[in-house]
């Protein structure tokens, strides 16, 4: 079993979006959530970064630093991917549509 934190839950106490790079969104296929899916980061070259298991409502959450992100997703219902290109602290989202 994974152990990163629920992805469903809010963001943490004391959480500060003013110093802090998180990348949040959603695993979706035909519009609809896809829980259970493997979302990995991936840096700026590619290299595996850090993973997660979307929630029951597809949630996916990582705590970066600036820069370029690929998020790729790995489910039953397909794969997929976005990339997001962060230039500071915030929070930064995207969707995952997995085909």
């Amino acid at each position: 079993m994974c152990g990163a934190p629920d992805q469903a839950v809010a963001l943490p106490p004391g959480t500060d979006l003013s110093k802090e790079t998180v990348l949040a969104g959603r695993v979706v296929a035909s519009g609809q959530p896809v829980g259970g899916a493997f979302v990995r980061l991936l840096d700026g070259t590619g290299e595996f970064t850090a993973e997660v298991v979307s929630s029951a409502t597809g949630d996916y959450r990582f705590f970066a630093a600036p820069g370029t992100w690929t998020v790729r997703a790995l489910s039953r219902s397909g794969n997929g991917e976005a990339v997001l290109n962060v230039d500071g602290p915030g929070l930064h989202q995207a969707e995952v549509a997995v085909a």
